[in-house]
């Protein structure tokens, strides 16, 4: 008898625990996304080209090259941060929002004066409050040549 009442015990334990971990269907949300998306207005980031190749260049003499972007989204785009992989690159940008449709530019100078000569590729990443792609980067690359003769 003892064992058909503790067999009987384990047993309403052993589903008493089962269905505590049922979750609890709660009332979903049942719009489409694309119903909400629609009426969310965010910034989107579109570059002309994320990669510039300088070619070969001399090692005493920087080099620029100007990245430019469209913000293809229905809300003004802010570029929170550029920044390189190393100080020999330095990116700049305008810190004021870029409007819907409009057209802004990051510029970035090269001094291949502390590098070695030969190949170089260098990344800038991009932070952005674009809502697809808030993280970018952009690479540049070439080939710094010897130092001119003094």
């Amino acid at each position: 008898m003892k064992k058909i009442i503790i067999a009987s015990l384990l047993l309403v334990a052993g589903f008493g625990t089962t269905f505590a971990q049922t979750p609890e269907r709660k009332n979903v949300n049942t719009t489409p996304v694309a119903a909400n998306a629609k009426a969310e207005k965010a910034a989107e980031i579109k570059f002309e080209s994320i990669t510039h190749d300088f070619g070969t260049i001399a090692a005493d003499n920087p080099v620029k090259c100007t990245f430019t972007f469209t913000n293809t989204g229905d809300a003004p785009l802010i570029i929170h941060q550029a920044i390189a992989t190393c100080g020999c690159t330095v990116p700049s940008y305008s810190k004021d929002p870029v409007k819907p449709g409009e057209k802004g530019q990051i510029e970035v100078t090269y001094n291949g004066r502390a590098s070695s000569a030969g190949r170089f590729m260098k990344g800038i990443t991009v932070r952005s409050n674009a809502k697809t792609n808030p993280t970018i980067r952009l690479t540049i690359e070439g080939e710094v040549g010897d130092k001119a003769e003094e």
